[in-house]
């Protein structure tokens, strides 16, 4: 077994004498460890992670291992510790030991002062007048006599801490919904210092989105004004950011908060910020190469999806209409299959359906008429027909705003062969007297 130890410093919401972290945060790092693996438990102070079997789905170890600790000090964090049983973490955590491979776990907790494990701490006093110090030194002593002098979870927690008895937690689930809130160290006076904190309640968000397998299109930050503020200011403010493509990228959400706050004025210092996923949508893992060393899907996903991220950065910088981009609407006719939107907006998720014949590569603004000679068309010496006729018919519901005509086509495409200008595409129009004919489209 291969657990980890994610140990949170104590809340200063809390009293001295419980040394113990608020439940809100213990609750947020649970929720952002059920990525890495569904067997996730609070323990106190800790929350508690089985990755054995998600050490190959992350790359190994060590790939794993440098994952949760960068992302878990983003999360207030103090101490990771690694060992075979979780108890076991756990105390090496508190005595701020990481590694637990280095020697048998046997040796290293003996060596560990007592107050490591809860369930010797009520039992010092009494246990250092018979000489003990170390964890060691209480599994030096009879068993028998231990027994019979304190309560059964002492043995218990040993036995468990040692991996010699079966260790028994209540597993975390996963919220259906996303919501966090963070109580910031100091008052914040100007909107973009507001990402300090925002951060945190992103890496747990996109924690959250990745045990769902799922990404966010939008996402809400909210933040509360000091007690001490004007009456004119209100109680706080909310801003909404909208990705194109669902993400759960940390960096790049990061960013385009960056660039929308930069545009917020606070009318007071903020003190509480809060954090929901407003729209989320599944989103598949990428897909590596079948053999080592051959580029797979993923290095072509990773070239469209840094467009993306390029293209919504620039829009939440220079506004949502400044950026378009081309996006393929559900029509058949080909001047009004292209649309330009804006780059935040999501493109349409159905793409039109398949046509029997080729789509050209380039299209003509305005279809070309053609000369006819010996009822066949003409364009750079007589046009040698290959495949068709397919029909289009459709546009009956579309107008023309400017000229208030129907935009109604009946055409026969066709693709086309010219000895000197290559493939072409062409259509006959049926609307009129069915002789005359249009280039359209070239083919690269």
């Amino acid at each position: 077994m291969l657990w980890t130890a994610l140990l949170l410093p104590p809340s200063a919401s809390q009293t001295p004498s419980s040394n113990l972290p608020g439940p809100d945060a213990l609750a947020a790092v649970a929720v952002w460890a059920l990525q890495f693996t569904p067997r996730v438990a609070v323990s106190e102070d800790a929350v508690l992670m089985e990755v054995e079997a998600s050490t190959r789905l992350f790359g190994g170890k060590r790939a794993l291992r440098d994952r949760v600790v960068a992302q878990a000090k983003e999360l207030g964090v103090a101490q990771v510790a690694w060992a075979t049983t979780g108890l076991g973490a756990h105390a090496l955590a508190r005595c701020g030991i990481e590694n637990g491979f280095k020697k048998p776990l046997e040796l290293m907790l003996d060596a560990l002062p007592m107050a490591c494990l809860s369930a010797v701490r009520p039992h010092a006093t009494t246990l250092a007048q018979a000489g003990c110090r170390t964890l060691g030194d209480v599994r030096a002593l009879p068993r028998g006599g231990l027994s019979r002098r304190f309560d059964k979870q002492l043995l218990q927690a040993l036995d468990r801490a040692y991996g010699h008895a079966p260790e028994v937690h209540a597993w975390e689930t996963l919220p259906d919904t996303f919501h966090a809130r963070l109580e910031l160290p100091f008052r914040v006076e100007h909107a973009p210092a507001l990402l300090q904190g925002a951060r945190r309640l992103l890496v747990q968000m996109c924690g959250w989105l990745a045990a769902r397998h799922a990404g966010v299109t939008v996402f809400t930050l909210r933040w509360w004004h000091d007690a001490m503020r004007s009456k004119d200011a209100g109680e706080g403010g909310s801003l909404s950011v909208g990705t194109a493509d669902p993400s759960r990228d940390v960096e790049h959400l990061c960013r385009l908060l960056a660039e929308h706050l930069a545009k917020v004025a606070l009318l007071a210092p903020a003190g509480d910020l809060a954090l929901t996923a407003d729209q989320v949508h599944d989103q598949a893992g990428s897909t590596a190469a079948l053999l080592p060393g051959l580029p797979g899907l993923q290095d072509a996903a990773q070239d469209v999806e840094s467009l993306h991220l390029v293209l919504e950065r620039m829009a939440a910088r220079l506004g949502p209409e400044a950026v378009r981009r081309c996006v393929t609407r559900e029509d058949h006719r080909q001047e009004w299959m292209g649309h330009w939107q804006p780059a935040a907006v999501p493109p349409p998720r159905k793409l039109p359906a398949s046509t029997s014949l080729p789509q050209p590569t380039w299209v003509l603004p305005e279809p070309l008429k053609l000369a006819v000679r010996k009822h066949r068309p003409v364009y750079q010496g007589e046009l040698q027909l290959l495949a068709g006729p397919q029909c289009v018919e459709a546009g009956w519901w579309d107008r023309d705003d400017a000229t208030d005509e129907g935009r109604l086509v009946v055409r026969d495409y066709w693709l086309a062969e010219s000895r000197h200008a290559g493939l072409l595409w062409i259509f006959q129009a049926r609307l009129d007297d069915g002789t005359a004919w249009f280039l359209h489209g070239v083919f690269g």
